[in-house]
């Protein structure tokens, strides 16, 4: 039998963790409010990191220039002051500093939820918790910062905090106060005792709070599998239906490219699905085999020479239908009536008075349609339908999902699903416990875009 003695030691020594930064900051001498010369030169994501835990600003000492000592002191202080969880670092286009991995790299090192910049050579990119900043915020506006200050490394990071300060939630994380130096010795004594009580408690909290959304996410993902796996089917024996040959008399090589795509998007959606880990994980999936679908509408024009249709999101009422043709006036039950995307034989059913079969899925209560089985349908009507023109909340005002769908967590494209509860806050440790998703997109120089080259997407 374990000793009650030996159980509780491993938490002790976490709970104690705080006290012993305490107590080691106080052999330290009063930190610089820059983190630049806490790390040699020839830095790596993980120095980077480990003054990221000290203070907000890290310059790698040989590209100094680009934001001198003052100004990243000016800077690192302002971040303080507004006392949110945004780091920023200046560092050279390296091999030490991988494209590829860089931003997520720093994140899971870190620990911290919150935004982080990186300017590498001239190239810029930012990434965020999204319950810290919005995943099109960070993307509006890198892309903003890029466009009017590529030649102005300072000019550009300022830009960036600036209006990251404005937007991101939580607090600045509780190292850069305990590292910032200054005051007695037994204040910070006293304060390296309250902090390892509460971190005790909060440790304890966490955890419990963890391991109930991770057990949520797990049951929710097996039940949008179900879903998702027999959408991908249909999208299959959709293909073996089509009876097209890329080599038959009359094909083009325009519709080659689009038996291509679609045969692609069946493919990519088999494999995001097996990869997939959390919930959010599924919007993806169903975004591709929209794309697949349109694809084979596109084909099946061009074999008929009928005009190329409009890209329209997939039928309302089953996106397994495939692309939408015609909007038709729907009420759901007890509901007030609106517009929503119809495909052609839906359309048709809707003009007599009829009702299309509309999408069933699994829940406690037994089969119910999508709009009506919860927030666990969320990634999976995302994907499809797409939030960045309001559609779903539009479209499912008055049901339960389009309740979460067109809330203020859901507002723009590129947000997930919001957690019914337990992502850590802006300035809290989760480790790598974080969507990597938030942390994706083009590291690049200026283009029409804000995007670029340099190694394509994170």
């Amino acid at each position: 039998m374990i000793s009650p003695t030996l159980r509780t030691r491993p938490l002790a020594r976490l709970a104690a963790a705080p006290l012993l930064a305490a107590v080691v900051a106080l052999t330290l001498p009063t930190a610089r409010a820059s983190a630049a010369d806490a790390t040699p030169a020839g830095g790596t994501p993980a120095a980077v990191a480990a003054a990221f835990r000290q203070g907000p600003v890290y310059v790698d000492p040989r590209v100094g220039g680009e934001l001198p000592k003052t100004e990243a002191d000016r800077l690192a202080e302002k971040i303080k002051k507004a006392d949110k969880p945004v780091f920023v670092a200046v560092l050279p286009d390296a091999a030490e500093y991988p494209r590829a991995t860089l931003l997520r790299d720093l994140r899971s090192l870190t620990g911290v939820a919150g935004v982080y910049a990186v300017r590498l050579g001239t190239a810029f990119n930012a990434g965020a918790d999204h319950q810290v900043m919005s995943n099109s915020a960070v993307d509006n506006l890198k892309g903003a910062v890029r466009r009017s200050y590529a030649a102005d490394a300072t000019a550009e990071v300022n830009a960036f905090v600036d209006q990251a300060l404005q937007q991101a939630k939580g607090h600045a994380p509780a190292s850069w106060e305990a590292s910032s130096g200054g005051g007695s010795t037994a204040g910070l004594l006293v304060a390296g005792l309250v902090v390892a009580g509460v971190a005790g408690g909060g440790l304890l909290l966490y955890r419990r709070v963890r391991k109930q959304r991770e057990a949520r996410e797990r049951a929710e993902l097996r039940a949008l599998r179900l879903v998702v796996d027999e959408d991908i089917t249909a999208f299959g024996e959709e293909l073996d239906r089509l009876d097209f040959s890329p080599t038959e008399p009359g094909a083009t090589d325009e519709m080659r490219e689009d038996y291509t795509r679609a045969l692609d998007a069946y493919d990519r959606a088999k494999r995001q699905m097996d990869a997939a880990t959390h919930p959010q994980d599924v919007r993806p999936v169903t975004e591709t085999l929209a794309d697949g679908r349109f694809a084979l509408a596109v084909l099946a024009a061009r074999r008929t020479g009928a005009p190329l249709p409009q890209r329209r999101v997939p039928c309302f009422f089953d996106p397994r239908h495939g692309p939408s043709v015609s909007d038709v006036n729907w009420s759901p039950p007890g509901g007030a009536p609106r517009m929503v995307p119809a495909c052609a034989d839906d359309a048709a059913i809707m003009s007599h008075g009829g009702q299309p079969m509309t999408r069933m899925v699994h829940t406690d209560q037994g089969a119910q349609p999508y709009w009506s089985a919860g927030p666990a349908y969320a990634p999976w009507a995302g994907g499809y339908f797409g939030v960045s023109a309001g559609v779903v909340g539009g479209l499912l005002a008055g049901t339960l999902l389009g309740g979460l769908l067109s809330g203020p967590a859901f507002a723009d494209a590129g947000d997930v699903v919001p957690d019914a509860g337990g992502r850590p806050e802006g300035g809290e440790f989760s480790g790598a416990d974080f969507s990597p998703s938030d942390f994706e997109g083009g590291f690049g120089d200026v283009g029409a875009d804000g995007g670029g080259g340099f190694g394509g997407d994170w």
